[in-house]
C-alpha cells in the first residue's frame, strides 16, 4: 500500500506510485489559442526529495527538450523515490517561433522571479516560480549555447552550499564551471529560496548533438542516483571526475572576415596558439587568434563570417595539473559503451 499522500499539482492530485502530465495555463494569443506550460509529475511511492528539471527557457534551445523526453522514457523512473516535476517547454510562446525570447521580446531567464501583474515574460517567471521552483528541493535547468555557436557539455553552479557542488560532481559532466548567478536570472532567483540550481549548458541553438543529449540524461539519472531517488542497478559513476574551473574568458574577433577555425571544444590549448585565422575576402590581410592562456576550449563559434567583436572561443582555466583532454575522451568514450542509450532503450 501506498505510504504518502498524492501530490497536489494545479487542479490535480497524482497519487503515490502514478505518473502525470498537467497543463498550467500561462496565457492565451491574439487569436485566442490558449498557452500552457506542461509538466510531467512522477510521483513515488516511498518519500525522497522533489527534483524539478526543466529545459527551454529560451526558447531555441531544444537540446534540453530532447533531454527530458529520453529521460522520460528511462526504466529508471519506474520505482522512483520522492517526486521528479519535469518541464521540457518552459517557454513555449519562444519554442514555437524558433526565438530564444517570449513575444514581447524579453528574456525569460533574466525576468525572475517575476509578478503577476507584469509583463508576459513576469507572469511566465512567477508562474514558474510559485508552481515548480518553490515545491522543489533542487533543479536542474538545461540550457544551450546561443544560435550557431556549440558548447561542450558543462555544468554551471555557484553552490550556496557544499551538498550543491557534490550533486555537480555526480552529474558527471566533462566540466564544472564556478560561476556567479546573474540578476533576473532561475539560478539566481531559486538560490534567493534557498533552492539550488546545477545549469546544464551543452550544444547548439535549435540542433540536436547526441553526446550533449547523452551527457544530460546520463548526468540526471546520476543526480537521482546521488539523491536515492532511484535504484543504482543502470546507472553508473563517472569514470573519472570532471574538470573543474573557477573562471572563463571569451576570446573576441579583432576584425571582421572570413574566420577559418583550427580548434574545437573539448581541446586543450596552450598560450599561443594559433585557433583560428581571420583574413578579408581577398586574402590579402589575414590575422592570427591566439590562445592567451593555458586553458580548456569549452565554446566557440559556428560561423565562418564574423565581425569585429564577436565571439570566437570560450576559454576555461584549468589548474595545470589536469589533463582535460584525456578526461573528456574517458567520459564520451563511457557514454558511447553507455548500455542506457542502446536504441530500444532511450532514443
Amino acid at each position: 500500500m501506498p505510504n504518502r499522500e498524492a501530490f497536489e499539482f494545479g487542479s490535480r492530485r497524482i497519487a503515490p506510485g502514478t505518473r502525470e502530465t498537467i497543463d498550467l495555463p500561462v496565457s492565451v494569443l491574439s487569436d485566442h489559442t490558449p498557452v500552457a506550460m506542461s509538466v510531467h509529475v512522477a510521483h513515488g511511492r516511498k518519500p525522497g526529495p522533489t527534483l524539478f528539471v526543466s529545459a527551454a527557457v529560451h526558447g531555441d534551445e531544444v537540446i534540453g527538450v530532447e533531454i527530458v523526453r529520453r529521460l522520460l522514457r528511462s526504466p529508471s523512473l519506474d520505482r522512483i523515490h520522492g517526486t521528479l516535476l519535469a518541464v521540457p517547454i518552459v517557454n513555449t510562446f519562444g519554442f514555437m517561433n524558433h526565438s530564444r525570447y517570449l513575444p514581447d521580446r524579453r528574456d525569460l531567464n533574466r525576468t525572475f522571479p517575476g509578478s503577476p501583474q507584469g509583463s508576459l515574460a513576469a507572469r511566465l517567471a512567477h508562474i514558474f516560480m510559485t508552481a515548480i521552483v518553490s515545491r522543489s528541493d533542487v533543479g536542474i535547468d538545461l540550457h544551450s549555447a546561443a544560435l550557431h555557436r556549440t558548447n561542450l557539455p558543462q555544468i554551471r553552479v555557484t553552490p550556496s552550499k557544499p551538498e550543491t557542488m557534490a550533486l555537480a560532481e555526480a552529474f558527471g559532466a566533462p566540466l564544472i564551471l564556478t560561476s556567479n548567478t546573474r540578476p533576473g536570472s532561475l539560478r539566481d532567483a531559486a538560490q534567493k529560496k534557498n533552492v539550488d540550481i546545477l545549469l546544464y549548458e551543452a550544444g547548439e541553438g535549435l540542433r540536436f548533438d547526441e553526446f550533449a543529449a547523452r551527457a544530460g540524461v546520463s548526468g540526471i539519472l546520476r543526480v537521482m542516483r546521488h539523491l536515492e531517488m532511484i535504484s543504482a542497478k543502470g546507472v553508473a559513476k563517472p569514470k573519472v571526475a570532471s574538470v573543474k574551473s573557477t573562471s572563463s574568458k571569451w576570446l573576441r574577433a579583432p576584425a571582421g572576415g572570413l574566420l577559418r577555425t583550427f580548434k574545437t571544444i573539448g581541446e586543450e590549448v596552450r598560450s599561443g596558439d594559433v585557433l583560428a585565422m581571420i583574413s578579408d575576402p581577398f586574402g590579402e590581410i589575414e590575422m592570427e587568434i591566439t590562445a592567451e592562456h593555458d586553458g580548456l576550449l569549452i565554446g566557440r563559434t559556428n560561423l565562418p563570417v564574423v565581425n569585429e567583436g564577436d565571439g570566437l572561443f570560450h576559454v576555461a582555466f584549468v589548474r595545470g595539473s589536469e589533463d582535460a583532454g584525456a578526461t573528456i575522451d574517458d567520459l564520451a568514450t563511457q557514454l558511447d559503451e553507455d548500455p542506457l542509450f542502446d536504441e530500444d532503450e532511450i532514443i
